[in-house]
């Protein structure tokens, strides 16, 4: 049989997993479950390459990854195994026989993660694991003002929870929406790739901005600084989910 090469469309519940990539000792991975049922399905070892590092705690609504291996099974016939033996927070969407250079991660030209916080008055019960549960109603344009000022490409190396990044810390935001709906609160952005717990600092000094902890024209000289310490605090992975990669 000649080795294809399949594509995957994931939604997985990343709140009890130690993120996407496996790691030594660790069992909870999302890419740890998948290579697991595939080494099942094939009996054999298989690399599942990701579209990118989603971080422990964190979820996703349409997380691409890719495998090259030789079955029998038409890509129906895959997906459905594969939703049959991986946990119940994990599930298949799409399974679909890619070209093979197809890359998840390196081909992949932009991201779209969305941070959601709850500003109600009682509980997010059946939304609790995948929500940011604020004490205080932020300023909304407040908020908006300050995220103008992040849009386009600069380095946002004060914006990297990562201290000895050797790479380029330089990326380019498109854009950033806040919206309100009833007791949520949404930050949705998409730019061409994002560093190590960009999306969740970046949504914790934009929270700052909104609770009156800093003025909103601070942000320009907050980027030129280059100094993680000077931004606001990392929001809780759970409210932050991957939405879309785009190719």
């Amino acid at each position: 049989m000649t080795k294809r090469n399949y594509k995957f469309i994931l939604t997985y519940d990343g709140t009890k997993y130690y993120g996407w990539e496996h790691q030594p000792k660790v069992e909870e991975t999302i890419q740890g479950k998948i290579e697991n049922v595939l080494k099942k399905m094939l009996d054999t070892d298989v690399e599942v390459i990701g579209c990118g590092r989603t971080d422990a705690g964190v979820s996703a609504r349409g997380y691409v990854c890719n495998a090259h291996f030789a079955t029998e099974k038409k890509p129906e016939e895959i997906r459905d195994y594969l939703n049959r033996y991986l946990p119940d927070n994990i599930c298949v969407d799409e399974c679909i026989i890619a070209s093979d250079r197809f890359h998840s991660r390196y081909n992949a030209t932009g991201k779209t993660y969305r941070y959601t916080c709850y500003i109600g008055n009682t509980k997010p019960v059946f939304d609790r694991k995948f929500v940011y549960v604020l004490d205080f109603v932020p300023d909304i344009e407040a908020m908006k003002e300050a995220s103008s000022y992040l849009i386009g490409e600069h380095d946002f190396a004060s914006f990297c929870s990562n201290p000895k990044m050797k790479k380029s810390t330089v990326r380019k935001v498109d854009s950033i929406i806040i919206e309100k709906n009833k007791d949520y609160l949404t930050f949705t952005y998409h730019g061409s790739g994002f560093l190590q717990h960009m999306v969740r600092i970046l949504t914790g000094t934009l929270l700052e901005v909104g609770e009156g902890k800093r003025d909103a024209s601070s942000i320009p000289a907050l980027i030129d600084a280059k100094e993680r310490a000077k931004a606001g605090a990392c929001a809780p992975a759970n409210g932050l989910c991957l939405i879309k990669v785009d190719y």
